[in-house]
């Protein structure tokens, strides 16, 4: 098979990104055949127009359907969170993996939180990582698992650290409008944030690319999150919500750790290794392409 071809494209996880990244594959030439996974049968019956086959896979167990698709794959894309006992993909499918004779590329979606914090500085793939939460410990497993598992194969595998992900349906247009918008100011603090398209588009041009290496995958203008929700209110005509200080914020705890970490993350090397600018550099452009999509 010609290696520039995308023949049989398995998902672990059609979540936001993947069905980003499914529709990308299947547009493009010639088109690419989309299989994976979903946790429940609703999610399944809203992906029918995208997919020639979803299973069900909540990564207790094996999913029951799954293996005869997974068998055939030519590429996996892997989009599960891993839980305490490692990746579920490996956990349950291993076997299924390794009997896949014509697999030719991995990728792993992985975090920019594997980083940890460094005080609002420059970072790029050479930073040491230094997760500061055990979900993020447990992403730093689980890259170096399907590391190891792609030599094994001897296989190329793309892990892209994404930032945090918006886009159509999930921005800050939604919780404006459904009052759950807040501007929390925690001062110098700033995030990296990646439009899901340009995860789609990026996930497809190195599948095609066959590209092997660990990337990160964020905006070109780390900000600082009160900045995007007051200019998201601007576009809405709306009045943005009342600062409050991040030390008095009602948070969860959860919440409260996506601040622990501040760092600018850099992109220079994805789009160096694809020859590429990203669709939306950062958040303003992010934006306002979605608002636009909503137009009539």
């Amino acid at each position: 098979m010609d290696r520039g071809y995308l023949v049989n494209v398995f998902f672990f996880g059609l979540g936001f990104s993947s069905r980003a990244a499914a529709l990308f594959l299947a547009a493009g030439e010639p088109k690419a055949s989309i299989s994976g996974t979903v946790r429940t049968p609703e999610k399944a019956a809203a992906l029918a127009s995208i997919t020639s086959q979803v299973h069900l896979f909540d990564g207790t167990g094996p999913g029951p359907t799954l293996g005869p698709d997974l068998r055939r794959a030519s590429n996996v894309i892997l989009s599960i969170a891993p839980g305490a006992a490692g990746d579920p993909a490996l956990l349950q499918h291993r076997a299924d993996l390794d009997a896949a004779k014509n697999l030719q590329w991995l990728c792993y979606y992985s975090t920019v939180g594997v980083y940890g914090d460094f005080g609002g500085n420059w970072i790029d793939e050479s930073a040491p990582l230094v997760p500061r939460n055990e979900r993020s410990d447990r992403r730093v497993l689980a890259e170096q698992a399907w590391r190891d598992y792609a030599a094994e194969r001897g296989v190329p595998l793309t892990i892209l650290r994404l930032a945090g992900i918006y886009g159509p349906g999930r921005s800050a247009f939604d919780k404006l409008r459904d009052g759950s918008a807040h501007r929390i100011v925690k001062p110098g603090q700033v995030f990296n944030r990646i439009h899901v398209a340009d995860i789609g588009r990026v996930t497809a041009l190195a599948a095609q690319q066959r590209l092997d290496g660990t990337f990160n995958l964020a905006d070109d203008e780390p900000a600082a999150p009160q900045d995007l929700v007051t200019h998201a209110a601007k576009l809405l005509g709306m009045a943005p919500p009342p600062a409050i200080d991040f030390d008095t914020a009602d948070l969860t705890p959860m919440q409260r750790s996506f601040y622990a970490d501040n760092k600018r993350v850099s992109n220079a090397a994805i789009k160096r290794a694809l020859g590429i600018e990203l669709l939306y550099p950062n958040y303003r452009t992010g934006l306002a392409a979605i608002l636009e999509s909503e137009q009539p």
